[in-house]
């Protein structure tokens, strides 16, 4: 998210409110002292393994991890685009071997099950087509001794793949081992220049034809999925070539019967190991370059001014017969200071595999996405002129002071600030998701620099996240709300009794509906703007649960996205 301001994030609320149950990554910070919320103080700890230099933790307790090193080495990147997804996640230099050991230290799964899968597979072939046709084959020499004739030596040159086309594509899961895919029926047809030359007092090549070479072709990739540099990763070295079929045609087929015997045991013996060699070699780079696009979006869509978001994974990828799940810290990094998570709750019973992608986010995540908020000053919302006036019409039982309703009336643009006043705090459970927090605001007449009200409140809403028609949809109910501090400072004088209760009312039934639906457009619009509307997302749903929230969901594969990356394959 670069540009605008950060992960969620609107200019404003009274009350304020979570980042995005939308953003993939994310982490924790310490409950700060707040007059509603009193959390047990947390012990430090690192997300997967200690950091090879010194962290400053956005909690301060994440000193105490400093001088603590560890380092880690595994293969390449991330293979084709069944394991795209998974490359959402990822920067961090070192993982723990055992899955189930690092999920104290997660933040966010993602679970890609296996209807997934074949979506993704799906558009594999895409990338298969661009291997081939951008593989670049070396020229290619050799010599024989023929009976009667001598030495003939022959070369190679300008070896081109045309009329590409690819049958099918076809993978499994294999559990604690990794992915098997194959391509089959690819048909191509190679084009290219054979140089010839006979008799043992040749120096130089004398003769060339023309030449075309009809081949039909499987693929099998067996990637093996690891922890590499902090990625999710993949070996790719297991990829193999079967011909069934290699046939040489020399341009108009006139030379001698035995040079084309003799071209043809070449292309046989060595075009093969050369294909072979430069296919999956394009291979591995197609994926190379698919993971850093990959990546690269996703650090764009989780970054936003000054905030950004730790994704590394904290162990390798776990497969099983019907999903493929990786692990990610979801460290919260602002102004130099990083989150620390080391209390997650995670266990892979709390995901099903009756959709196709999950997402599960700690509060942990959550938190700290908040706090960052709130010290870059993103919660904030004004709100002035017509728009107040017609805002404090609504009907309320308790009635409008005096001096409310006459600045109201009085005043040609009056102006209500509001802001968070105490970094806001998340709570997720089975029976839903309630922010606490603080806030201030202020009433201006006309531009003066005193407003005629100043007030703070504490409240508590439990909120409702929906993803509705691509649009970010949020619903609250405040469960408790305190105005501890109301004055009217051009008086000087406190306010009591029926004026704290106009603003307590004011609060739940104008504010809280006010700032949940800026919120949700700004959302939306932040959203939007790293593309999201582009996915065809298919019934998401927001599921609070004890300590963390799991979004679900069916999709399709965006199209353009597929279409950017051949694109950059292809420079």
């Amino acid at each position: 998210m670069r540009g605008g301001k950060a992960g969620i994030i609107f200019r404003g609320s009274m009350f304020t409110f979570k980042a995005s149950l939308w953003d993939i990554s994310s982490t924790v910070f310490h409950v700060p002292d707040d007059p509603l919320v009193k959390p047990e103080p947390r012990e430090p700890g690192f997300a997967c393994c200690a950091p090879t230099e010194p962290s400053t933790g956005l909690d301060t307790s994440a000193s105490s991890q400093r001088g603590k090193t560890t380092s880690c080495t595994m293969p390449s990147k991330v293979p084709l685009l069944l394991l795209s997804l998974l490359s959402w996640f990822g920067t961090s230099h070192c993982c723990l071997q055992d899955p189930a050991s690092a999920y104290r230290f997660t933040g966010a799964v993602c679970r890609l099950t296996y209807p997934a899968a074949v979506v993704l597979n799906e558009k594999t072939t895409k990338v298969i087509e661009a291997a081939f046709q951008h593989a670049r084959y070396p020229s290619m020499k050799g010599e024989k001794s023929l009976l009667f004739i001598g030495k003939v030596m022959y070369g190679l040159d300008n070896l081109e793949i045309h009329n590409l086309s690819i049958g099918q594509s076809a993978f499994e899961l294999h559990p604690g081992e990794g992915i098997a895919m194959e391509i089959s029926n690819v048909s191509a047809v190679f084009k290219g220049t054979i140089h010839y030359g006979y008799g043992s007092w040749l120096v130089n090549f004398g003769h060339s034809v023309d030449f075309e070479i009809d081949s039909q072709i499987d693929l099998g990739i067996n990637p093996k999925l690891y922890c590499g540099d902090g990625k999710v990763a993949a070996d790719t070295t297991d990829c193999y070539l079967n011909f069934h079929k290699l046939r040489l045609h020399l341009q108009g087929d006139k030379e001698p019967n035995w040079l084309k015997k003799l071209f043809t045991d070449f292309i046989t013996l060595t075009v093969k190991l050369v294909i072979k060699g430069q296919i999956c070699k394009e291979i591995n780079k197609a994926a190379n370059i698919l993971a850093d696009f990959i990546q690269d979006t996703a650090e764009q869509f989780l970054t936003d001014g000054d905030i950004s978001v730790d994704i590394g994974i904290t162990a390798a990828p776990v497969i099983t017969a019907n999903y493929i799940e990786s692990y990610h810290k979801g460290l919260t990094k602002y102004n130099n200071k990083i989150a620390v998570i080391n209390e997650s709750v995670f266990h892979p019973s709390q995901l099903t595999e009756d959709r196709m992608i999950y997402f599960w986010i700690s509060d942990q995540f959550l938190n700290p996405m908040l706090k960052a908020a709130h010290q870059d000053g993103r919660f904030q919302l004004n709100v002035s002129g017509e728009e107040l006036t017609t805002l404090l019409r609504t009907n309320l039982s308790t009635a409008m002071p005096e001096f409310i309703r006459k600045c109201l009336l009085d005043s040609a643009s009056p102006e209500l600030r509001l802001w968070s006043s105490s970094v806001p705090y998340l709570n997720s459970s089975i029976l839903g998701t309630t922010i606490w927090v603080q806030a201030s605001g202020q009433l201006h007449c006309e531009s003066q620099g005193t407003p005629v009200l100043f007030f703070q409140t504490s409240m508590a809403v439990d909120i409702t996240t929906s993803y509705v028609n691509k649009k970010v949809l949020l619903q609250g109910h405040p469960t408790e709300i305190s105005v501890f501090r109301a004055e009217l400072p051009l008086q000087d004088q406190q306010l009591y009794d029926e004026a704290l209760e106009f603003i307590k009312e004011a609060v739940v039934k104008i504010g809280t509906p006010k700032v949940l639906s800026v919120l949700g457009v700004e959302l939306t619009r932040l959203l939007d703007k790293q593309g999201l509307y582009q996915f065809d997302l298919f019934n998401p749903e927001v599921l609070p649960r004890d300590g963390f929230v799991v979004i679900q969901m069916d999709f399709g594969f965006p199209h353009h996205l597929l279409v950017e990356f051949l694109k950059r394959t292809l420079q």
